[in-house]
This record gives structure tokens, C-alpha cells and sequence, in this order.
């Protein structure tokens, strides 16, 4: 579920290249005394142990497309986050689309020079100070994705606005949204500058997933040179054809025929079964044999699945196929679990005992807790078996992840730590000697900053936020204590364990009927730390490509307040401007169904308003649930001892569970046709593509990637300027939704969901 396992979706993305670690012999067995190499050999063979320090960064062509880049990828992605199919940009797509702006620049802009006044430190500028050049190229693509952590397309804060707004129908100012946005985002660097000489310098503390970022801006910048008659063109031509032709088709499925978002032929044929819609239904189903032709389908919740390795792509397919195809079948029309068929198989909704929905507006009172006497009449909330059991494996992921690193890289971690407080410094690290370092009171002056501020948001408006000063603390200490070691894993694994729902459920337990203080203890606790990772990642792979720490600094914090702005500027645009946002029929084709935000808003119900005793408690339907962490943990070490029992079968260690047991834990929202696209599209270009026309994935992947992402983005807004907004819509088949209507209707005897309802009452 998108509110269970953000992270994990960076994950399983990642996981690829953090199986890389596992040669540690290899990594730890090179002489650390050599410091014209580094010690790991990923590094080595990825990045250049060369630096130019004449190369200009601080260029008004970096700081114009470093802030468009940035205003245009936070108001993308927060205007689709509300749309069914959310579509995230990615920073792989501002750094393919920005290289040609960069380069046209480069050519149309002046060359005079200009002598800068003195206040300004003198010297002389100039618009064009030469060829557009990789540093420049890098601090542009760290610009444009400041401000979002691991998983994220937009400001996780925004979230808060959206459910209360929204759903909740309260009153909460621009004001404290900003505040909100602002200081949740810029807290994570106090915890950055703190552990950024333990993580980021050491060359033991690689961060693979940075790699392939170097990969992709070396193989950017290299000169192309093809063989005389060779019919390849350049990767900026491939680029303008793939963005062109994803422009140009994405208003069939996004306006002209939207049935083509899910086309689930199982419901054609049986118009009037619900077990077979329930079956059939990419949607709202287990979608056998659904499929879709919609881009913004398939890379819509577990991004584009052309950058996910294949080995990552395989463990999710496992996962996936165990999930839904056995788990939900057999709980389902097996045993009935939960009284499962009372409800809908698949949904996100919060329901009564009869299968009917639950009203949580009528269970808050004037003052946002909950109404305890509202609360007893209608009963106890039940869930799907779909989301019950969603979290579930979130609880069994979370736990199998700690026991996954502990048991798999705990050694190699200890042993890079070790490494990097004793060895002498790398290639990297003494070239970026040459460049001042960032003044720690910087970070500090920042850190403080942003706890104070927070201290007045908790304080003179917690009516708004309802956190007490104390739990903002709390919520702190637990991102300060969690943020070394998480950077650590994360810097020699790539897998990067989240903190969401233990927030949520320790907030829950101390303090449960107050649902936005959950929700705002949950994001200073987890988007903190996770802000914290984002950026020693970014310093990282600035360290890797030798930009001077103080652009890094300066270009990240402007970004985040850039980004942070826009996001919320949206999210109050979109909210006042749509009638009914978040609150549509999803079967009515309209796209304004806000999934990730239904599923936020759950979980501040679940976690906050009622609380997890309620629900998962001796007093709730779903305590037996809470099994799940001790199955979770004890998964992995299932595996360890096969491995070291049998050590010679190599498919062993390959089984991660965390990546397993997680693969839909962004279901619900994300839904079966998004899964069957993803699968599909991404063993064909991760497997086959990639074994047996590897020249073209390594030139092309990337780029079409991002030009598929880029022309749906642009399309989207498009539609919406000029055709949603002036209500000009056309009404036929084709525009009617996936046409599954009966996969929403519960199957149990007795359950009648009233005289509107389409479904029948067995």
C-alpha cells in the first residue's frame, strides 16, 4: 500500500544493485593503503578518479534549469498525484530532457563578460561561460529533486492538507500547510550534517544506487561516434522521437478512450457474474487477463519498470503471484477470513460489520477527536481482505528487512564502518579536498532553525496540527536515533528500511483519537530521516562527480523550499478548483480519485482516530495480524540457514524477502493491471532486451524511459488546461471506466448495500 511501504518501492527498485554489495570479499579485499583507487570495485570500474576544478557550476544555466526543472517536476507530480493513475517524474527525466536545453543554451546564449559588483565578492560572469558541462548537468538533476525522499514524487507533508481538506472537510490555513511542507522537508538536514563525515566520505560508504546515476551522466556526456553507414542516431534524437510519440498517444488513453487504462475483457464476457468480475477486474479485481496500453498505467506506483533490474523484477513477480493468486483466493472464497466476503476482495475503504460504508465523519467531533459514542453505535472498522492482509506483509516486511541486513550484509557492514573511521582517504575524497567544505553551523543553524519553528507549529497553532511540543520531540529523537544506522545499510546495501508505520502505530498506541497528530508525528518521525538519506545520498553522488560541497548545499536547500512551495501552491489550487476531488466514483472515468490520499487518509483513521488497539489490538478484528512480525523476522533466517547448510546453490541468497513479502505493499492503491504492466514490460526489456540486444539497452533504456514519463507528464497537463478544466468531455463506451461494475460487491449471504446499489443480494 502506498501508505504501508513507500520505501520499500525504492527498494525493490534498488534491490539490483544492492545485491551488488554481497561481493565484499572483492570490495573489502583491496588495499586501502592505495589511494589512487578506491577499495570498492563498483566504484572503480564506475566512476572517474579524474576532476577538472575549472569546470564552471555556479551559471545562470544551472541556476534558470535547475529552477524550472525543479517548479516543473513539483507541480507534475503533485498535480498527478491526484489523478487514479499517478504519474511520478522521475530524476532521470529531468537528467535526459534537461542535456539538449543545456546544450541550446550553450550555443543562443551571450559570451560577454561582465565584472560582478564588489558586494558580490567581484570578478568577472558571464551568461555563457562555455560549453554546458557535467558538473553543471548535475547539480540541475540534484536541483530538480530536492526536496523529494526515496519513493516520493512531492512533499510527503502535503498529504496532511489533502485528508483534512478533502476528506475530513476542516479548516486548516496556507499558512500552516507551508509550515508544515517546509519544515518536515528541511529537518532532515540537521540529521545529514550531522552523520554526514560517517557516511559520505568514507569510501567504504559507496551508496550503489548512486552509481547508476554516474553511469548515466558519463554515458550522456560521452562523445557518440557510430561507424560510417551505421543507422543508430544520437540518444537526444531518440529522445525527441520517443517523447514525441508519448505525447502525441497518451491523449487516446488519457481523454479519446480511457478504457484503454484497464482493459479487462473477463468483464465483457461476463457482464452479470461478480466472481468473474471480481476475477477479471484490473481494477478492483485480481485482474486475470487484464491489461492495459496507458504508460501512465504502468510505471504509475512502482515507477517505470525499464530502471528496475531485473533480479528485483523477479522477486516481486514471487511475491506478487503468492499474494494474489494464492494468499487472497484461498482467505477469500477458502475460508472466508475476516468475513471476507461481506466486503469488496479488493478496496481501500473503511467499512461497518454489514458491509456498508463507514461514515468517519460522523464518528469526529467538533474539537477533530474521536466521538466515542458515534463510534460505539456503528461498531468497529473492518477492512477488505485485500488491506487487511496488505498489512500484514507490511508488518512481516518490515521485520524480515532488519533480519534480511542483519544476517546478509551485518558483517560487511561492520566491517565497511570499521573501515572508513581508520582508512586513509580514497582518490575521491582527496580530490574534493580542493573545494572548501560546508561550515557545520550551516546544518546546525538549520536544524535549529526548523525545530523551532516546528516548536511555534505545535504550539501557537496546534489546533491545526493537534501534535503536541512533546510528541515533535519524540517524532525527532526517533529520526535521529534511526538516521545513522538506516544511512549506513542504505550506503552498503541500497535497501533503505522505513520508519511509516512504526511511527504511526507508537503515536497510535500513546496517543490514539487524534488523527493529525498521528499523521504529523509520522511525518517529522519518518520523511525526516528519510529527507536525511535523500540528501546524503545527493552529497554522495556530488562527492562521486566532484562538485564543491557548497553549491551542493546551496542548490538542495533552494530546491527544497522551491519544490515544497510549488507542491503545496498545487495541492490548494487542485483542492478549491475541483469539484468533489478525492470524492468521485472511480467507475464514472472522471481521474480525480486521489488513491494514495484515500489510502493516507485510512491509515490517519486506522493509526490516529480509532487507533491500532481498536484495530489490531485484543479489542479489534485484526489482532492476529501482529504474528506477521515475527514471521517476517524469522523468514530470513530461513534462508540464511539454507544458505550456509547448502552453500553451493546460488539461488538461495538471491530469495529476499523483504523485497518478497513487500512487492505489494503499495497495494491498495496500486492494483493488479498496474502489477500485470509492470511484470510484462519489465522482464521484456530487464531480461530479454537487455541479454540479447545489450548495446541498445545500454544506449536507449534510460532514454526511453524518461521520454515515455516526460510525454505523458506533458500530455496530462495539456488535457487538463484545455479540455478538463473548460469541462469539454465526451461521453461513450469507451469513456465509461473499465466497465467491471459487479467486481466492488460483496458475495456473502444477506448483504444488501441498498436500492442504488448494482449489486445483487445473494
Amino acid at each position: 500500500m502506498g501508505e504501508i511501504g513507500t520505501d520499500d518501492r525504492g527498494l525493490a527498485a534498488a534491490v539490483g544493485a544492492g545485491g551488488a554489495g554481497k561481493e565484499e570479499e572483492e570490495g573489502l579485499g583491496v588495499d586501502d593503503d592505495d589511494e589512487e583507487t578506491s577499495p570498492i570495485e563498483q566504484v572503480r570500474l564506475t566512476v572517474p578518479s579524474t576532476d577538472d576544478p575549472s569546470l564552471p557550476v555556479w551559471t545562470f544555466r544551472m541556476w534558470s534549469i535547475g529552477i524550472l526543472s525543479c517548479a516543473l517536476m513539483s507541480f507534475l507530480n503533485q498535480f498527478f498525484s491526484y489523478r487514479a493513475e499517478p504519474l511520478i517524474v522521475t530524476q532521470i527525466t529531468v537528467q535526459v530532457a534537461s542535456l539538449p536545453v543545456g546544450h541550446f543554451m550553450a550555443r543562443v546564449l551571450p559570451r560577454a563578460r561582465f565584472r560582478a559588483p564588489r558586494v558580490l565578492g567581484g570578478g568577472e560572469w558571464s551568461l555563457n561561460p562555455g560549453p554546458f558541462n557535467m558538473k553543471e548537468h548535475v547539480l540541475i538533476s540534484i536541483f530538480a529533486n530536492a526536496g523529494f525522499a526515496f519513493g516520493a514524487g512531492n512533499a510527503y507533508a502535503v498529504g496532511i492538507v489533502n485528508i483534512i481538506r478533502a476528506f475530513y472537510h476542516r479548516h486548516i490555513s496556507f499558512f500552516t500547510g507551508w509550515l508544515l511542507v517546509i519544515t518536515t522537508q528541511v529537518l532532515g538536514y540537521g540529521w545529514a550534517g550531522l552523520m554526514r563525515k560517517y557516511v559520505v566520505e568514507p569510501a567504504h560508504m559507496w551508496w550503489p544506487g548512486t552509481l547508476v546515476q554516474v553511469s548515466l551522466f558519463r554515458a550522456l556526456h560521452e562523445k557518440e561516434e557510430f561507424p560510417k553507414g551505421s543507422r543508430q542516431i544520437t540518444r537526444s534524437k531518440f529522445f525527441a522521437v520517443a517523447l514525441a510519440c508519448s505525447f502525441a498517444w497518451y491523449a487516446v488513453p488519457g481523454y479519446l478512450f480511457p478504457l484503454l487504462t484497464s482493459i479487462s475483457w473477463v468483464c465483457w464476457v461476463f457482464p452479470k457474474s461478480v466472481t468473474a468480475q471480481q476475477l477479471g477486474s484490473g481494477m478492483l479485481g485480481l485482474g486475470i487477463g487484464a491489461f492495459t496500453l496507458d504508460w501512465a498505467t504502468v510505471s504509475a506506483y512502482l515507477f517505470s519498470p525499464l530502471i528496475s533490474p531485473f533480479f528485483a523484477t523477479v522477486n516481486i513477480f514471487f511475491g506478487y503471484v503468492l499474494f494474489v493468486y494464492v494468499i487472497i483466493p484461498t482467505a477469500y472464497w477458502g475460508f472466508n477470513l475476516y468475513n471476507a466476503k461481506t466486503f469488496p476482495i479488493f478496496s481501500n475503504d473503511l467499512f461497518v460489520s454489514n458491509g456498508t460504508s463507514y461514515d468517519i465523519t460522523s464518528i469526529v467531533n467538533d474539537q477533530f477527536v474521536i466521538n466515542k459514542d458515534e463510534y460505539n453505535k456503528l461498531g468497529k472498522v473492518n477492512l477488505s481482505i485485500f488491506f487487511a492482509l496488505s498489512y500484514g506483509l507490511s508488518f512481516a516486511a518490515i521485520a524480515a528487512t532488519t533480519t534480511h541486513v542483519g544476517l546478509f550484509y551485518g558483517k560487511e557492514i561492520y566491517q565497511r564502518f570499521r573501515a572508513s573511521r581508520k582508512e586513509k582517504p580514497d582518490i575521491h575524497t582527496r580530490l574534493m579536498k580542493k573545494y572548501d567544505d560546508i561550515p557545520g553551523w550551516w546544518f546546525y543553524s538549520l536544524m535549529a532553525l526548523s525545530i523551532i519553528v516546528s516548536l511555534l507549529l505545535c504550539t501557537v497553532l496546534k489546533r491545526e496540527v493537534q501534535l503536541p511540543w512533546w510528541g515533535l520531540i519524540f517524532a525527532c529523537g526517533m529520526a535521529f536515533i534511526f538516521t545513522l544506522p538506516i544511512s549506513i545499510i542504505t550506503a552498503t546495501t541500497n535497501q533503505t528500511p522505513g520508519l511509516n508505520v512504526i511511527t504511526e502505530y507508537a503515536m497510535g498506541l500513546i496517543m490514539p483519537g487524534y488523527p493529525i497528530a498521528n499523521v504529523c508525528f509520522k511525518t517529522y518521525g519518518y520523511m525526516s530521516m528519510s529527507q536525511a538519506i535523500a540528501f546524503l545520498s545527493d552529497f554522495k553522488l556530488g562527492h562521486y562527480m566532484k562538485i564543491p560541497p557548497k553549491s551542493m548545499f546551496l542548490v538542495q536547500f533552494v530546491g527544497t523550499i522551491v519544490a515544497g512551495t510549488v507542491n503545496i501552491g498545487v495541492a490548494w489550487w487542485l483542492l478549491g478548483s475541483i469539484e468533489n476531488i478525492c470524492h468521485v466514483d472511480p467507475s464514472s472515468g472522471s481521474p480525480w480519485t486521489c488513491p494514495n490520499d484515500r489510502v493516507f487518509f485510512d491509515a490517519s483513521v486506522i493509526w490516529g482516530l480509532v487507533g491500532p488497539r481498536e484495530i489490531f489490538g485484543r479489542l479489534g478484528n485484526y489482532g492476529a495480524l501482529n504474528w506477521f512480525f515475527l514471521i517476517g523476522a524469522a523468514g530470513p533466517v530461513i534462508v540464511y540457514a539454507l544458505h550456509r547448510v547448502f552453500p553451493s546453490q546460488r539461488w538461495i541468497p538471491m530469495i529476499n524477502l523483504p523485497v518478497l513479502l513487500g512487492a505489494t505493499a503499495i497495494m491498495p492503491p496500486a492494483s493488479t493491471v498496474n502489477y500485470n504492466a509492470w511484470l510484462l514490460i519489465g522482464t521484456i526489456f530487464n531480461f530479454f532486451v537487455f541479454r540479447y540486444r545489450k548495446g541498445w539497452w545500454v544506449r536507449y533504456n534510460y532514454i526511453l524511459s524518461a521520454a515515455l514519463d516526460a510525454g505523458v507528464a506533458f500530455m496530462g497537463v495539456v488535457l487538463y488546461f484545455s479540455l478538463t478544466m473548460e469541462t469539454k468531455r465526451i461521453q461513450w463506451w469507451g469513456t465509461a471506466g473499465e466497465h467491471c461494475p459487479l467486481a466492488f460487491c460483496p458475495t456473502a449471504k444477506g448483504v444488501d448495500l441498498g436500492p442504488d446499489s448494482v449489486c445483487p443480494v445473494f
